[in-house]
């Protein structure tokens, strides 16, 4: 929780709009949080149990510990989700699975990875299912499907800074 607290102030631009996590300035970063954090991950790393909440905060860590060195990580994040959803054996999980798969293995990998709405009728009203399909979409060249759903993501989203980004996006796709 002290890594994601530690972004607070970079999750939105001093307009108020919201500012995705590889955009984010760093210097907005709570640095003395993302110590904290990670002196606890390594202390929580020396007892040799794995939990749900430790792996949670190791995925914090590393997508830090990505746009910090710009170094291609989505491997170990991958593995890290697998983990993860080993135990808990959540569909957000794997939804957030699917987007790193995407990074390792290309968007048409990270589709084939994604929950099937079949399978959990309540992504039909899940927001970041739809933006991570209509993300996946659009990176295969999908534009037209990935409107759709994107659309669907807009009229989910309570937040007016997330829905403009997300009609952001549909103005990107359409040009």
């Amino acid at each position: 929780m002290l890594n994601a607290e530690s972004r607070r102030r970079a999750r939105r631009s001093p307009s108020g709009d919201f500012v995705p996590l590889a955009q984010q300035d760093q210097a907005l970063w709570d640095q003395d949080q993302i110590t904290k954090a990670e002196s606890q991950l390594t202390r929580a790393g020396a007892m040799g149990r794995i939990g749900r909440f430790q792996l949670e905060a190791a995925l914090q860590s590393a997508h830090i510990a990505r746009c910090r060195t710009g170094q291609n990580n989505w491997p170990q994040i991958v593995a890290l989700y697998d983990a993860l959803l080993a135990i808990t054996d959540s569909t957000v999980v794997a939804i957030n699975r699917a987007v790193a798969v995407a990074e390792c293995d290309g968007a048409s990998a990270g589709l084939a990875a994604l929950p099937l709405i079949t399978a959990d009728t309540r992504l039909n009203q899940y927001q970041p299912y739809w933006v991570a399909r209509a993300e996946l979409l659009a990176r295969t060249g999908d534009f037209a499907t990935a409107l759709e759903a994107n659309e669907i993501a807009i009229g989910l989203e309570r937040d007016p800074a997330v829905r403009r980004f997300l009609e952001s996006r549909r103005a990107e796709w359409t040009h």
